[in-house]
């Protein structure tokens, strides 16, 4: 049964005035049409789509959204198009989002996640009214142990490779502007709120993305070759992107309603008990498509990536009353059949998907 919350959300955000940068990615071409379908007046900021065939691309064009192909560390294209605008609210989600690419440009990735996270909450400070700022951040942005021990907003901020790293020193500026110039203890005078969501590894329909483990399936899969795993054993808090989404969504509402209620940071991710290895995302995924095998190609030379990570979600399901409705097994079957689904009607499906998470 839907919550009070969720209810909520479902009609608070039409004739809000949306920014979302990172819209031409994987999550915000979900986010985009997801706010366009509640009402929402949404404007995009984001570099254009780095694949001719992108999700945002097939979308784009069936959606009501003003769109703006600009970097975002622009610093004054970005002030501009926010001041031009004046959001209500901004979910910043523009990132370089890949561990293993991270390792390749790390000058670059600690540019477009720190000071691109910088930049969106400078803008921010300069606008003279009211505006609520989520800022999408990673499971990864916590020292990792790799232990058995599910991570919480308040445990130590850390990173092993560039992506990490870059992600927990964007949780660091969110803090100090926080601190700074958004104090909750001001909030009457400067009227700025800001939260950093931390979600679990995203899965879904559309991602087309190198060196990830679903689009490296589907593309296997669709070739008729056994696909390559390089960690068959590491747990990750798979859950699938409508899943975040909907967090991002109830959070920007409720820190809307009550800054300094649900001011802070929340972790979004599967719950305890529904975190998988790779090989059995893999192995149930290959089981949706119908046939396909997988081989283990690990290699104690590639770069390092976590063994085993895990969220503790208490927080988001007690404060904003926030919880997954798929299980892992769900996500995958959901994220799989969008795969199978004929180019014509993926826009379609698309919206057919999350008219039936709502209706969970």
């Amino acid at each position: 049964m839907e919550s009070v919350v969720n209810q909520q959300t479902s009609s608070y955000y039409k004739g809000k005035k949306v920014l979302v940068t990172g819209h031409t990615g994987f999550k915000g071409t979900w986010f985009i049409t997801w706010l366009h379908m509640l009402g929402a007046t949404v404007k995009g900021y984001a570099l254009p789509p780095e694949e001719s065939n992108s999700f945002f691309t097939t979308i784009a064009g069936n959606i009501s959204f003003e769109n703006v192909y600009a970097d975002i560390r622009d610093t004054k294209k970005l002030q501009a198009e926010i001041n031009n605008f004046q959001p209500d609210l901004i979910f910043h989600l523009a990132a370089q989002a890949l561990v293993r690419r991270s390792y390749q440009v790390p000058s670059e990735t600690f540019d477009i996640n720190v000071t691109g996270t910088a930049n969106v909450l400078e803008a921010v400070k300069n606008l003279p009214g009211k505006c609520t700022v989520i800022v999408i951040t990673t499971d990864k942005v916590y020292e990792n142990r790799e232990i058995n021990y599910h991570y919480k907003e308040d445990d130590v901020l850390g990173g092993y490779d560039p992506y990490s790293a870059s992600k927990a020193a964007a949780e660091i500026v969110v803090s100090s502007f926080r601190n700074s110039f958004f104090n909750i203890r001001n909030y009457a005078v400067h009227q700025k709120a800001v939260i950093s969501a931390r979600a679990g590894n995203v899965i879904g329909g559309g991602d087309r993305s190198a060196d990830r483990i679903i689009p490296d399936v589907v593309r296997s899969l669709e070739n008729g070759q056994p696909v390559e795993v390089r960690n068959p054993v590491a747990v990750r808090p798979w859950q699938h992107v409508l899943e975040p989404l909907s967090g991002y969504l109830t959070a920007g509402m409720l820190l809307d309603m009550d800054a300094v209620k649900y001011s802070g940071a929340y972790n979004f991710g599967p719950l305890p008990g529904d975190h998988l290895p790779v090989k059995q995302l893999v192995q149930t995924a290959i089981d949706c498509w119908g046939s396909g095998s997988w081989k283990d190609i690990s290699d104690a030379s590639q770069p390092h990536e976590a063994g085993l990570l895990q969220l503790d979600i208490t927080k988001a399901k007690d404060v904003l009353d926030w919880q997954p409705k798929l299980d892992s097994k769900e996500a995958i079957e959901w994220t799989i059949n969008w795969y199978k689904q004929q180019p014509e009607n993926v826009l379609e499906y698309t919206v057919q998907q999350i008219k039936n998470y709502l209706q969970k």
